[in-house]
């Protein structure tokens, strides 16, 4: 496995901004394949890896930028990619934007980060704390004592620095689940997909050692205790595409599922993961629409359903409603909430501030249409309804964190919380 031979930060138009070529092993004109096979090429052509003469490209864009590796070794492929991104994210963290201006006025802090980020090509320090304790910016300026090595790039732990200290340690996990859902017309789930993170704060001393619980099918059936059944204590979720932050021990949870980690200082994601399941939506909306009336008369009524657990509730629920383009003279009536029209969006929006489970809502709208139809009215009905929302302490997968475990050498007391969040994704349901 190899790095990258040589990074290059472009223009729009191609042409190179700054580059760092760390090995010497390919020429600086190599641009011009890429100028060739990217700037010149459709936009249906476009590929994010090609070979070409013996070379690898591997590019990725931000804002109106280029970022370019390339390698003449046997490389891998999306650990250069994702090196490019993390590049992009210690960038953007120092000029607070990343484009092409703020490039091109911080040559000296940019050659820097490029010098400290990698060596020899391989990735090495990519968190932007740790690389601000050496590389500082105007609003950071180094004095003279503190030109030295930072203790996090000489150990084995480069995303933590040694000698932090709180005078409360505690830390903070967020599991956060946003659900995208398609229904058709008839009321049947076309698609659904839960998308998850969890995100953690941490302001704990020292360099603690965390691990954490998750009720994972594969770690419980291997403990024997995924089979039960009765109770809501044998749910298990088996989750897809999980991808890990850097200080997580891959060898670990390949080997016992274990999460084991050693935390950054402050916010960051810990993990991701994807759940391809049949989900119920949990707020269903049925549409009803009637012409029959009047040529100039155009009658709405909606119902809304929460079909989560009663317990529950959700926040700013905003239900968007197509109507016709020309539509014109609204007029709204809801059991709860307010309702506005956005003419510029040819919808209308309902929003509900909370929205308790196993409750219907109703709404009804009339608008006025002129005598002669305007072209394309009727596509309203191919639209479809898109629904946010949030629910706090409500998980859809059912994914539940069994501990939180906090180890320190000095022994001190740390307060783990836990929260748990449900919002919408892509939420979509098509109007019959």
């Amino acid at each position: 496995m190899s790095g990258a031979s040589a990074v290059f930060i472009l223009d729009t138009k191609g042409k190179v901004i700054i580059s760092r070529n760390y090995r010497g092993e390919v020429p600086m004109s190599i641009t011009e394949r890429f100028h060739h096979n990217v700037i010149d090429q459709e936009e249906s052509m476009l590929k994010p890896v090609f070979y070409e003469n013996g070379i690898t490209f591997c590019w990725i864009t931000y804002n109106n930028l280029y970022l370019l590796a390339v390698t003449q070794r046997n490389a891998n492929a999306m650990m250069i990619i994702q090196f490019l991104y993390k590049l992009a994210e210690v960038l953007r963290d120092y000029f607070n934007e990343l484009e092409e201006e703020s490039i091109r006025d911080n040559f000296s802090i940019t050659y820097e980060l490029l010098d400290e980020i990698a060596d020899s090509g391989y990735p090495q320090t990519t968190e932007s704390k740790v690389l601000r304790e050496f590389i500082k910016n105007e609003a950071h300026q180094m004095s003279v004592d503190a030109v030295r090595p930072c203790t996090a790039v000489t150990n084995q732990v480069s995303w933590r620095p040694d000698g932090i200290k709180y005078k409360k340690n505690e830390v903070f996990l967020d599991v956060v689940e946003r659900l995208n859902l398609l229904v058709s017309s008839n009321g049947a789930v076309l698609r659904s997909e839960i998308l998850g993170s969890l995100r953690m704060k941490s302001f704990l001393s020292g360099m603690p050692e965390l691990k954490l619980g998750l009720n994972d099918k594969r770690l419980l059936d291997a403990l024997g205790r995924g089979g039960a059944t009765g109770g809501s204590r044998s749910k298990t979720v088996e989750l897809e595409d999980v991808k890990f932050h850097q200080c997580v021990r891959l060898s670990r949870f390949e080997n016992d599922r274990t999460i084991s980690f050693v935390p950054p200082d402050g916010e960051f994601e810990l993990m991701s993961y994807r759940l391809n399941t049949h989900v119920k939506p949990l707020i269903w909306i049925e549409a009803v629409v009637d012409s029959s009336k009047s040529r100039t008369k155009l009658e709405y009524m909606i119902k809304a359903k929460s079909q989560f657990k009663a317990r529950s509730v959700a926040n700013n629920v905003e239900i968007t409603v197509p109507v016709p383009v020309d539509a014109d003279s609204p007029h709204f009536k809801s059991s709860i909430g307010s309702v506005r029209y956005l003419p510029d969006a040819d919808a209308m929006v309902w929003t509900v501030k909370q929205f308790a489970g196993q409750k219907e809502l109703l709404m009804s709208a009339t608008f006025g249409l002129p005598s002669v139809a305007a072209e394309g009215r009727e596509n309203y009905t191919k639209r479809p309804i898109s629904v946010k929302f949030e629910i706090p302490y409500f998980v859809v997968s059912g994914l539940t964190v069994r501990y939180l475990k906090i180890h320190e050498k000095s022994g001190y007391q740390a307060l783990p919380w836990v929260r748990y969040i449900t919002q919408n994704g892509d939420y979509q349901l098509r109007m019959s």
